[in-house]
């Protein structure tokens, strides 16, 4: 399910401050050096460090 237009423009990785860009059911940190996959469960984005995927 795409997160509604608005929504990621103004979303950001809690982590590095990056933007984010969704990919299937995640949005991914574009911030180099960073790369976290955060979930997106039931069209609401998880934005917490702790459930976030790290960069294989």
């Amino acid at each position: 399910m795409p997160l509604e237009a608005g929504l990621l423009e103004i979303l950001a990785c809690p982590a590095c401050h990056a933007p984010l860009k969704e990919q299937e059911a995640e949005l991914i940190c574009t911030g180099q050096g960073c790369g976290l996959a955060y979930p997106v469960r039931d069209g609401i984005p998880v934005l917490l460090v702790d459930e976030a995927r790290r960069p294989a």
